[in-house]
């Protein structure tokens, strides 16, 4: 399985700007690559493209997700394809559930229909991935969140769903040093399981200190500009991105 990005050019809907301007990587199931690179390099944006967010439109290139043009599916038929995105900035929906959020997720993507007496099982067991309290699992989605426990329940929906391949933007920004260390084991231990392709958008190298790149590629003007192993990442933390 693998995820084919190819010279994939699209800019911001409203304004006509360009953001990307011919990515292309392929990603194959197993895999992690880190994305770096400064603010508006397209690293986002690009996560936001391969979810089919209508604030982007693509004018060149495809992308294949196991042979399937993704372009060619709607965002949920997308994430039943295996596809999935863990936010930047996770939304609060007051009103819904989060173990109701998830089993409809579940179900609607694995095609099946698991009971709710079921699920909360294995709910549950993903939940001590993160470290996340049965009492928490009882809220709304994100409702009164701190941001990092938004981000801890990004990683505990990435364990319940399983995908193929996921693209976490930015999953470590707002935590501190313990729950880095946290939501990083339960991503070793995702990838161990079910061995995803893995795509981490980042800015600084502390998160790819506990969860080891196979890939690292820097993001400029739209552009993948330079790509190498894990030692690029360390590269950066001493001398930034103007000597790249």
């Amino acid at each position: 399985m693998k995820l084919e990005i190819n010279n994939l050019h699209a800019k911001i809907t409203e304004t006509d700007e360009k953001i990307l301007n011919g990515v292309t990587l392929t990603i194959n199931k197993g895999e992690t690559h880190a994305f770096m690179g400064p603010n508006g390099s397209g690293k986002s944006t690009l996560a936001n493209v391969l979810m089919g967010n209508p604030e982007y439109t693509v004018t060149l290139g495809t992308v294949k997700l196991n042979g399937v043009d993704i372009f060619a599916l709607t965002p949920d038929e997308r994430a039943k394809q295996g596809l999935f995105l863990a936010f930047q900035y996770p939304t609060e929906i007051p009103g819904v559930p989060i173990r109701s959020f998830l089993l409809k997720a579940y179900n609607a993507v694995k095609k099946t229909a698991m009971s709710p007496k079921e699920f909360i099982k294995l709910v549950s067991e993903k939940a001590k991935l993160v470290n996340i309290s049965d009492e928490i699992l009882k809220r709304n989605l994100n409702e009164g969140f701190s941001g990092g426990e938004k981000k801890k329940l990004e990683i505990m929906q990435l364990a319940v769903l399983s995908p193929n391949f996921a693209i976490l933007d930015e999953t470590d920004s707002g935590l501190d040093v313990d729950a880095l260390k946290n939501v990083s084991d339960a991503i070793n231990a995702i990838q161990k399981e079910s061995k995803i392709g893995l795509i981490l958008i980042t800015h600084y190298q502390r998160i790819l200190k506990y969860v080891k790149p196979d890939f690292v590629h820097i993001f400029k003007d739209g552009q993948i500009i330079k790509s190498g192993d894990y030692t690029l990442a360390e590269q950066l933390e001493n001398t930034g991105y103007t000597d790249i």
